[in-house]
C-alpha cells in the first residue's frame, strides 16, 4: 500500500482523519508543555525543544490531511472522562499532556507506515525525543523545588499523618520525607502513595526514607539514604538520573563522600540530641558551620531542631533545616511551619518554587 518516497496512493478518508486528529493532539499537547517551560520555568532550552518538535510535526500536517477533517460527524467529540474536567496541580497537567502526546505519536507512527514510511520514521524520532524531554523537564522541576526549599519535614508514625502533613503543606512546606522504620512493606507502600498524591497536589516533593523500591513503586520524587543503607551509586542505577537522592552525613568525610558519589542534597547532623537518632552523639553547630563553608549542593541541618534553637542554627550558617517532632507533634502544624519558614527566610529571600507558580531560572550555585 505505502511507499518509501512520499505519501501512499492509498488515500482512505479514515486514514487521513486519523493522521489529522493525532497531529492536532500532539501539537496541542506539546504547546501546553511549552507554555510551562517558557512562563513557569523560564527555561529557554526546554522551550526551544518543544518548539522544534512542534515544527517538525507541522511539516507533515498537510492541507490534504486537514481537508479530511469531519468534526461534526466525529463520535469522539462527545466522549469525556471526569479526570479530564479538572487537574490537581501543574504537574498533573504536564503528565496528562505528555501521555497525550506520546500516545498520539504512537498512532501517527503506526498509521504513518501506511501513509508514508518517511513520515513514520520522522515521528519515531520525535517520540524518542519526547521521552527525553519528559525526563529532563521533570528532573529540572524537582531539582528547582529542592534548591529553593528552606524547610524539610521528616515524618514520624502518627494516627494523623496525612492530616498533619497537609497542614504543613498549607503552611508553605515544599518537601516531605516519609519515614517509618516499623511498618510492613504493604502499609509503607500504601502510605507512600497517599503522601505522594497529597504532596504533588500542593506542588511539593515526596522523598521516601531508605527504600528506593518503595520510592519507585509510589512514584515518589526520590529517596533518602542513611550511611548504612544501599550504596548511593546503586540507588542511582535503580532510580535513574531524574530522581532525587539525599544522604545523611555526620562529619566532613561523609559530606565529601556523598558529594563525590552524586548526592543531590545532604542532611547535616544531628545538630542536637534527638530521640530519632537515639544514642547518636550530636555533630553540633560546628559541623553546621563546616557545611556552610564547604558544601556546593543543597544541605539541611537536622536533628533536635525546634522553635527554641532554630535561630542558633541559622546563625551558624544554615539556610535550610529539617524537622520532625517540631511539626509532627505541634498543636498547629501550619503555624509551626510558617514560623520555621519565617526564621529561615531571613537569610534566604528567594521565592519558593512549586509546580503551581512560576519561578526564576534555576540557580546552579547553591551558595
Amino acid at each position: 500500500m505505502g511507499n518509501t518516497d512520499g505519501r501512499s496512493q492509498f488515500a482512505h478518508p479514515a486514514l487521513y482523519r486519523i493522521l489529522d486528529a493525532n497531529l492536532d493532539r500532539t501539537r496541542e499537547g506539546l504547546r501546553v508543555i511549552e507554555e510551562w517551560c517558557r512562563f513557569g520555568l523560564n527555561h529557554s532550552q526546554l522551550t526551544e525543544q518543544c518548539k522544534q518538535l512542534r515544527q517538525t510535526l507541522a511539516q507533515w500536517h498537510t492541507s490534504d490531511l486537514r481537508a479530511a477533517r469531519n468534526t461534526p460527524d466525529d463520535p469522539g467529540t462527545d466522549l469525556t472522562h471526569p479526570q479530564e474536567e479538572s487537574r490537581r496541580s501543574i504537574e498533573h497537567v504536564l503528565q496528562a499532556n505528555f501521555c497525550r502526546v506520546e500516545e498520539s505519536l504512537r498512532v501517527l507512527e503506526e498509521y504513518g507506515k501506511v501513509y508514508s514510511v518517511e513520515m513514520a520514521l520522522a515521528v519515531k524520532q520525535v517520540r524518542y525525543q519526547v521521552y527525553t524531554l519528559e525526563s529532563s523537564l521533570m528532573a529540572y522541576q524537582r531539582h528547582q523545588i529542592l534548591r529553593q526549599s528552606l524547610l524539610y519535614l521528616v515524618t514520624a508514625p502518627s494516627e494523623n499523618l496525612l492530616t498533619t502533613v497537609e497542614a504543613a503543606l498549607q503552611g508553605g512546606l515544599t518537601i516531605v520525607q516519609y519515614r517509618d522504620k516499623d511498618a510492613d512493606d504493604r502499609l509503607r507502600l500504601k502510605t507512600a502513595q497517599q503522601l505522594c498524591q497529597l504532596c504533588h497536589s500542593y506542588g511539593a516533593l515526596l522523598i521516601v526514607n531508605d527504600r528506593p523500591d518503595i520510592a519507585l513503586a509510589a512514584n515518589a520524587d526520590g529517596v533518602h539514604l542513611g550511611q548504612q543503607d544501599l550504596p548511593l551509586p546503586l540507588a542511582r542505577q535503580l532510580l535513574g538520573p531524574q530522581k532525587i537522592i539525599g544522604r545523611s552525613t555526620t562529619n566532613a568525610d561523609e559530606l565529601h563522600r556523598a558529594i563525590h558519589e552524586g548526592a543531590d542534597y545532604i542532611g547535616v547532623g544531628p545538630v542536637y540530641e534527638t530521640p530519632t537518632k537515639a544514642g547518636k552523639t550530636p555533630a553540633g553547630l560546628e559541623y553546621v558551620q563546616y557545611a556552610a563553608n564547604h558544601s556546593p549542593i543543597p544541605w539541611f541541618a537536622i536533628g533536635g531542631i525546634d522553635t527554641t534553637n532554630i535561630q542558633d542554627v541559622v546563625a551558624a550558617g544554615a539556610k535550610r533545616a529539617s524537622v520532625v517532632r517540631a511539626i509532627m507533634q505541634a498543636e498547629q502544624p501550619t503555624l509551626a511551619t510558617q514560623y520555621f519558614l519565617a526564621q529561615l527566610s531571613q537569610i534566604s529571600r528567594k521565592p519558593i518554587a512549586t509546580l503551581q507558580t512560576g519561578s526564576d531560572a534555576w540557580d546552579n550555585g547553591d551558595r
